[in-house]
This record gives structure tokens, sequence and C-alpha cells, in this order.
């Protein structure tokens, strides 16, 4: 199930990464050593974020389930007096312990006595935790707004999709989920297709070496190109954020054996085919679809972008509910879709503000390059 809500955004980001990156700054720039570079880049900012980073490392440090940023804060204050905030769960009780008497570890480490006896740090630790906290809720409205391309369609389907939260994220994660394997079935397949079809030579792309040759060729232009490199990972950070929402164990084997394989396929296999079409650098993914399936997965790959936005939809809700907890965010109304699992939300003011924002961003841009643009740079 945690495909159709945790993965959604992650998935679909080949629709737009390698146009985003090689189009602009790097229009100078556009040959094979250039596209296997990227490549290159976007196979280890895959492998070191959300599979070393978040499924090895991150997934383990939930607070009580939760998963966010606020939830890694409140998690460090329970083993540290860093907290700036007044105590606001049950669960949050024993930090007022910190006040009374040294702690009962000898071995406690520099950095925590550091963080504990200076206000500034701590003072500095709380703004970079609402700063994370702002992006993912910034992550939520760019990602709903980037997922259509008519105008007017964009907005019908945005409104479905903020009107179907109240049904609960188990009910909407068995809606997404066939979408989402449909999905990366399709980009598994095609991928492939394009790195036998075009240029098998691509798997090399995996050798650090070619990012070295990359930046370079490419040099200061190469540097500023990172911003469509980082939308190969948006969304990762749903991966921490909706931990309330499903477990560690299904969000790590959804990524290991679905996700991480059919990303890795589908970008060596487009990078295959611009490697030898050069032109099609503009709208490479769906050029790169062989004619014989290209309406299927075009349909496919309209439905699999509306559901991308739920990811991060979905995170917002734990984010705020976080910040609530913590006495950062004003009084608004939870609602608790599931009676088995605590961390499914739905939160009715945040729902509808989100769409209005979205739908804001959606009218006022009118151009997806350009919201992807800003979603790389945040």
């Amino acid at each position: 199930m945690s495909l159709g809500v945790v993965y959604g955004d992650l998935s679909t980001s080949p629709l737009y990464v390698y146009t985003s990156t090689l189009i602009g700054n790097l229009e100078d720039h556009q040959n094979e050593e250039a596209i296997f570079g990227a490549c290159s880049l976007i196979f280890w900012t895959l492998t070191l974020i959300p599979l070393c980073k978040y499924v090895f490392i991150l997934l383990a440090a939930d607070d009580n389930g939760e998963g966010g940023t606020f939830a890694l804060y409140s998690l460090l204050c329970r083993h540290a007096n860093f907290s700036l905030l007044p105590n606001q769960q049950a669960s949050d009780e024993e930090l007022s312990a910190y006040r009374y008497g040294p702690s009962t570890h000898s071995n406690v480490s520099l950095l925590k006595r550091f963080l504990e006896k200076q206000k500034r740090p701590r003072t500095g630790l709380l703004i970079v935790v609402l700063f994370g906290s702002s992006m993912v809720i910034g992550d939520g409205v760019l990602t709903s707004a980037i997922a259509g391309a008519l105008l007017l369609l964009a907005c019908v389907i945005l409104i479905s999709l903020f009107a179907l939260q109240h049904i609960g994220t188990h009910k909407v994660a068995f809606m997404f989920a066939p979408i989402v394997m449909l999905w990366l079935i399709s980009i598994f397949c095609v991928g492939l297709y394009n790195i036998i079809h075009w240029n098998p030579k691509v798997v090399s792309a995996i050798y650090p070496y070619y990012i070295i040759k990359f930046f370079r060729e490419t040099g200061r232009d190469g540097w500023i190109s990172l911003g469509g490199i980082l939308l190969s990972i948006t969304g990762t950070e749903a991966m921490y954020a909706d931990l309330g929402h499903f477990t560690a164990v299904s969000i790590r084997l959804a990524f290991v054996f679905a996700i991480y394989p059919c990303l890795v396929v589908q970008y060596m296999g487009q990078a295959a085919f611009l490697s030898r079409n050069l032109h099609s650098i503009p709208n490479s993914f769906f050029e790169s679809i062989p004619d014989p399936v290209f309406w299927p997965i075009f349909v496919v790959a309209t439905l699999s972008a509306v559901v991308g936005s739920q990811a991060t939809i979905t995170a917002t809700f734990s984010v705020i509910k976080q910040c609530q907890a913590l006495g950062c965010f004003p009084r608004v109304k939870i609602v608790h879709t599931s009676k088995h699992i605590y961390g499914q939300i739905y939160i009715p003011e945040i729902n509808w503000m989100l769409m209005i924002l979205t739908l804001s961003i959606t009218i006022g841009f009118q151009d997806t390059t350009l919201i992807g643009n800003a979603y790389g740079n945040m």
C-alpha cells in the first residue's frame, strides 16, 4: 500500500529530470559524455540519499512510530536537553527530567554537552528544523502544481485530488497503488528496451569517473544544472515524513525491491536513448517511448503524475500535526482516519489551504517547466 502514497512523487521524476538538467545552461554541452555524466549523477544521488540515508538510517530514527523533521527533533530532545519548546505530549514529559540533576550517562559526547550549555546553537537547531518542515510543506504545494499540463484539466484534477483526502490514507493508497505499480512496470520495461536497443554502453555510467568528466567539460554550467539532478529525488522526504502512515519495513521493501531498480533502469534507458537522439532532449521521456506503446504509457504517466502529489500532501499532514504538538503551529482539527494506525490523519483546514495555494501556483505559472525549476532549487 505504501507504493500508492509514499512513492508516487519519487517514481514520476523521470518525466522531467533530463529535460530540466540538460536544457538551459547545458545547451552547449549536449553530447554523449554530458548525458552519461548526468546519468551517473542521478544514479549516485538515488543511491546515496534515498537508499543509504533514508532506507538504512533515517527510517530507523522514528519517534513513537512518527517520522519527519519535527519527529527527529523530538527524538533528539529525548536524549538531551536541546528543546526550547514547551512539552505538549504525554510522551514528552520525560524531557523535563533533564532539568534536574546530572545525566546518568558518564560518556556524554562533547557535542551534546556543548548544545545543552549554549542557547544559540540550540536556537539554530530549532530554526533548521522549522526551515526543513517549511520546505516539506512547500514541496507539497509545488509537487501538486507540477502534476498537470493543460490548465483547465490540471485544475479539475487537483480539486478532485484534494477532495479525496477525507476518505483516509489507507483508502487512498488502495486506490492509487495499482496505478503506481503499473507505472513502475512500464518505466522499467521502456528503460530496459532503450538500453538494449539504443546504447548498452550506458551501463558503464555507474562509474563515478563520468561525474568527474561531466564537471570537467561543463564547468560552472554543470554545477548550476545540479538543480535539475535534484529533481530525481523529489518526494524522498516523504519516505520519512509518511512513516506514521505506514511501517518502516513496508517503506524499505517497496523502495529496495521496486522503486530503486525501476528508476535506475529507466534513467539509464533514457540516457541511452538521448545519447543517440540529442534532438529529443526537450521532451526526453515521451520521445523515448516506443511508438507501439506510446498512448497506453502516456495515459499511465498522466495518472501517475496526479498520484505523485499524494506523497507530499500526506507528509504535510504529518508535519503539521508534529508542529502543533510542539507548540509551533496554531490549533487545527486533526481527524484520525484509521482505527489501527494512529499516524493516518487528515487535517481539513490544511487540505483546503494547500488546494488554494496549489491552484494559485498552477494558474500563476501556467508552465510546468518553471514550476519544476522552482522545485529543484528549493
